[in-house]
């Protein structure tokens, strides 16, 4: 039995609109575009705001509180990559990024207008799982469970949707 691995994704902007993207220079997703995060310190008991607080401190020197952000969906992934199981939590923040953030460790950074990320090479996951989403529920909330088999056709099922009030 596989246990999941439980992480975040925080999409920043900066004052254009761009948003905020990292070519990761490790494992998962290494060599590809996606937005900064990381996973949770399950020994400390972190919880997914908190988490998506310490990585944007991290990782691009941004600091946030949970009211910069909006949890707006969750997605499980089963069979992420034909082994281990994720548990990612989809944040949207609020607070603008002044500017581009050095590369790291981590990888190297770049915004994006939301078209240009099309054009990236993104983890094939994200084009269904992480983007339409992010367009379609940003400000509202959706979870969803997907089998990522890679050996299949992806089956992705909405558990819970809810738009946006106003």
């Amino acid at each position: 039995m596989t246990p999941y691995k439980i992480s975040v994704l925080v999409f920043l902007r900066d004052a254009r609109g761009k948003l905020l993207l990292i070519k990761r220079s490790k494992a998962p997703n290494q060599g590809c575009w996606s937005p900064i995060g990381g996973k949770l310190e399950m020994g400390t008991g972190e919880s997914p705001f908190e988490c998506a607080i310490r990585e944007t401190g991290e990782e691009v020197g941004l600091a946030v509180t949970e009211k910069d952000l909006h949890l707006f969906g969750y997605i499980a992934e089963k069979n992420y990559e034909g082994g281990g199981h994720w548990l990612m939590f989809l944040f949207d923040c609020a607070k603008v990024l002044p500017g581009l953030p050095p590369t790291g460790d981590e990888g190297e950074f770049g915004f994006f207008t939301r078209a240009e990320i099309d054009e990236l090479t993104v983890p094939p996951s994200d084009r269904v799982l992480v983007w339409p989403w992010y367009d379609q529920q940003r400000a509202g909330f959706v979870a969803m469970r997907a089998d990522c088999d890679p050996s299949r056709e992806m089956k992705v099922v909405v558990e819970q949707r809810m738009r946006a009030e106003g």
